[in-house]
Formats: structure tokens, sequence, C-alpha cells
């Protein structure tokens, strides 16, 4: 299978709703020209900062639809999928494929805590499920509250013909690099997912990183990785510096409605999270506004 399209920076866009909490396609629509105008090498849709557990099945497939249609094969699309039930990840991971998706992404099932045969057993059907497409592994042990294990990903990297790859949100650099080590002999593709290690991922082996700065700051991503494969290891890293503090200032947010905060500040107006969440309040707003101006993003 080529994998060679897993690469660079992939942002998990967000999803632009209106006031009714319905899709806002023209917003969708600019947010996807940005980030490939701004470098990117993907684009994954309903990962976490895309809110996919607010969205219903059909709400998905239109959005999809409008991401497929304005991408126009530009770059390589990646469905989220990170439902709990197995049979509707199978259903979504289907729709996917069906609507001309490159790669599906496996988030491991929230608020459960299965065994690991149990585990196993839901990835290996969703991933039969969709034929010879490429399919990814998505670590968040922080959302799920959970870890997917070494042993895990090794036995199935190397056991299903379609597990090519996978994001690490662990946040464990050494987690990462064991990921990359333990599954190098099959081609097995790794994407940091912790948008304040990107350089540190590609130091050890990473292909890329699927980065939530990227939905505002795609342009300074990118620089991250391009000038690291170019050789520019001192810019990749001057870069990486440039955009730790506003990544970080975005901690102080509930989860994940700094990425919509800060992508309507640089006027891509994407509109506000989906209830209960809120946008983040006056004084973080303020806070993450310092951060742009601070780092020359936005005028004071």
């Amino acid at each position: 299978m080529d994998t060679s399209f897993i690469k660079g920076i992939i942002p998990p866009i967000v999803t632009p709703i209106t006031e009714d909490e319905s899709l806002d396609e023209q917003a969708l629509r600019n947010l996807i020209d940005f980030v490939i105008e701004g470098g990117c090498s993907g684009v994954l849709a309903f990962g976490s900062n895309g809110e996919f557990y607010m969205m219903e099945e059909d709400e998905m497939e239109r959005a999809l639809s409008v991401i497929m249609d304005q991408t126009a094969g530009r770059v390589p699309v990646y469905m989220g999928v990170g439902n709990i039930r197995t049979g509707k990840c199978i259903r979504l991971a289907q729709m996917g494929v069906r609507l001309g998706a490159k790669g599906i992404s496996i988030l491991q099932p929230m608020f459960i805590k299965p065994t690991e045969q149990e585990l196993k057993g839901h990835i290996r059907s969703i991933a039969a499920s969709v034929g010879d497409t490429a399919v990814l592994l998505y670590n968040n042990p922080g959302r799920c509250g959970y870890a997917m294990s070494q042993d895990l990903v090794q036995e199935l990297a190397h056991s299903i013909p379609n597990l090519v790859g996978m994001k690490d949100s662990s946040g464990d650099l050494t987690q990462t690099m064991e990921f990359i080590r333990r599954n190098a002999d099959v081609g097995f593709k790794v994407m940091c997912g912790k948008d304040t290690l990107i350089y540190s991922g590609l130091c050890v082996g990473a292909v890329g990183a699927v980065c939530s700065t990227a939905n505002y700051l795609p342009a300074l991503v990118c620089s991250i990785y391009d000038k690291y494969v170019g050789g520019d290891l001192k810019g990749s890293l001057e870069a990486q510096w440039q955009l730790n503090p506003v990544r970080l200032a975005t901690d102080a947010s509930s989860f994940p409605v700094a990425t919509k905060d800060l992508a309507n500040l640089v006027g891509m107006q994407v509109g506000s999270p989906f209830l209960p969440n809120l946008p983040s309040p006056a004084k973080q707003q303020e806070n993450l506004r310092k951060q742009l101006v601070d780092g020359g993003f936005v005028s004071g």
C-alpha cells in the first residue's frame, strides 16, 4: 500500500457553526482554503477539535461532503472515527470511504474502558470494513482515560494489512519513539499529536503532526515541518519556540473551545463551540489575543 501521502502537518479541522448550531458551509470552505494555502499536507475531519462527539451522522456526512468538495483533491482528507459503539464506527468509516476520504483515523472508545482483547476486536472490525483504505490509530489517553499499549499497537500494526500508522497524543516522547521503533520494520508511520512537540517528534522519526494550532497559524506550524525536512534544524526549532506560547495559553480554556476562539481572532469566523461549551471568558480571550499580538500574528 502506498502511504507516501501520510506526512506533514494535518489540522484536525474545526467545524464552523451558525448561532442555531447548523453547519456554516461558507466558513468551512474558507477555513479549508486557509489551511491548504498555509501549507498543510492534509485535513482531518472530525478529530477532537472538530467536535465529532457533538454531531449526528447526517451532520457529519454533510460536513465531510463540503470538505471533500472544497479540498478538490489538493490534499488528502482523513475521516476521524471516535464513537464508542463498534457498529457506528463501521458506518462512519464506510461513509468516509464512500465520500472519498484517503484514510480513516480510529480513536479508542471513550467513557468505557475496554480490555485489550475488546479493543483489538473493535479496531480489527473497523479496519476490515474499509477494505484497502489506509487506517491509522489515534492514541489519546488524556481524553479517553486510558492509552493504547505498545504491545497492542505492535500486534495490530504487524497483523492488519491496511493499518499503516497512528497519531500519538500521549505527550510522552518516549512512548512516541517506541511506537516508531517497534513498528519501523513494517513501515508504520507515526504522527505527533502534541503541538508543543512537533520538532521533538520529527527528531525521533515522526513523519509529521496533527495539530490543532494549524487551524489558525498554519504557515507557522507548517514551517516547523518544512524547515526540518529541508535541513534547517535551527529554524525549525525557533518556529517551534514561536508556536509554544500560543498553544500553552489555550490550556486555560475548557477543551476544545480555544481553537475556535483563536481561529476567530485571526479572522476565520468559525462561530462558537457546540453547547454546553461556550467561548472562553473575556479575560482568557484577551490572553489569547495577547499571545497572537506578542507573536506578531495579528496587529495590536
